[in-house]
């Protein structure tokens, strides 16, 4: 009994001296599905930091001669020994409709590596690099571990890359929400007034117009001759304007409790600036229900991206994102052709999952109530 007392002695002073971050930590670890998803979601933004060393090939290498050719899955064992290999595609033209017809050839088969050389790339668009994860041992080979598309592109390889454009349209568009929800927001609750009265009428207004023409009639602005770099920028601001009405009406609503409690009062009694009492001391108290809120607008803002790039309306080829790699799967005919396009379909599916449980534990976990 003795020991046990000290146990849980022991135990609740490690509580009490805890920060607060750490008591968010302890409890979100306790969620098995939030901690599988932040799991998921550390492998998908470590392609985001380089897909070109995950990619097999370059994402815009053509063959017409290579188009739709099927998936070619990876086999570890060679009679029983460790030697990774894929079959080899091969294809013959149907007679009737004239079209290149491809089947998998176990006795001709690629041999593959981990870590091999492949062409140069730069790694964190910095340092140059030619080692990728997996690639075949003959250079002059092709291998499609996800089937090819209609012009013959590795579909692994502009999956990778498209990764990067949609996973970073999201989390720069709600780093930009986030910070005009908190700056608008904290204006409005904190100093009231007109200020008050015109921010939020700005905010029931963006919140009163349908968002699909929002998007459609910004989008249809942009100047069709912009690199896709500029529309890239373009697409997240549009995101980014249009999202952040709902945060900054819950940083108001905060700001309005907290403005009248003694912590604040006695920062100004000691002559702290309006702007060092909103971001020192008022911010800080509702952090942990802001990362909370921000983890789930991120999949919303990789929808509204996808969407708008599946409609041509936002992110246009040459620039690959999963939204540009659906237009590939517009066509019917195309689907019964080579259904795996539909994979990066299959990809938002899975991030915007990993966001949603993730965002679900980190709001139990800052939730200084939950058990």
């Amino acid at each position: 009994m003795a020991g046990a007392a000290a146990d849980m002695s022991a135990a609740e002073e490690r509580i009490s001296v805890a920060s607060n971050w750490t008591l968010v930590w302890w409890r979100f670890r306790k969620h098995k599905l939030a901690l599988a998803s932040a799991a998921i979601l550390a492998v998908l933004y470590a392609i985001v930091l380089c897909p070109d060393f995950f990619s097999t090939q370059h994402p815009e290498r053509t063959d017409a001669r290579q188009a739709f050719i099927p998936i070619q899955s990876i086999h570890f064992l060679d009679d029983g020994k460790w030697a990774p290999w894929v079959p080899a595609a091969v294809g013959k033209r149907n007679p009737v409709t004239l079209r290149m017809e491809w089947g998998a050839d176990p006795s001709r088969r690629i041999r593959i590596g981990f870590f091999v050389d492949g062409p140069e790339y730069r790694f964190l668009g910095l340092v140059r690099a030619k080692v990728r994860l997996v690639g075949p041992l003959d250079p002059e080979q092709r291998i499609f571990l996800l089937g090819s598309d209609r012009m013959g592109r590795d579909q692994w390889s502009r999956i990778m890359h498209g990764t990067q454009t949609s996973m970073t349209i999201g989390l720069v568009a709600v780093t930009l929400s986030v910070v005009l929800g908190i700056v608008l927001g904290g204006i409005s609750g904190y100093f009231g007034g007109w200020t008050d009265q015109v921010i939020q009428r700005l905010i029931e207004i963006l919140q009163s117009v349908p968002t699909i023409p929002i998007w459609l009639a910004l989008s249809a602005a942009l100047p069709r001759d912009w690199t896709p770099t500029q529309v890239f920028f373009a697409i997240t601001v549009i995101l980014s304007l249009i999202g952040w009405t709902t945060l900054g009406r819950e940083v108001r609503g905060r700001f309005l409790a907290l403005r009248e409690e003694d912590f604040v009062l006695a920062a100004e009694l000691a002559g702290c600036s309006r702007w060092r009492i909103i971001v020192r001391h008022m911010v800080p108290t509702f952090l942990s229900h802001i990362i909370a809120t921000s983890s789930l607008a991120i999949p919303v803002m990789i929808i509204n991206e996808t969407s708008l790039s599946f409609l041509g309306l936002g992110i246009r080829p040459p620039a690959i994102s999963w939204g540009v790699l659906l237009q590939e799967a517009q066509n019917i005919q195309t689907l019964a052709l080579a259904p795996w396009l539909l994979l990066p379909g299959l990809l938002v599916i899975v991030a915007v999952l990993a966001f949603n449980l993730v965002g679900d534990g980190l709001r139990d976990a800052s939730d200084p109530y939950s058990k």
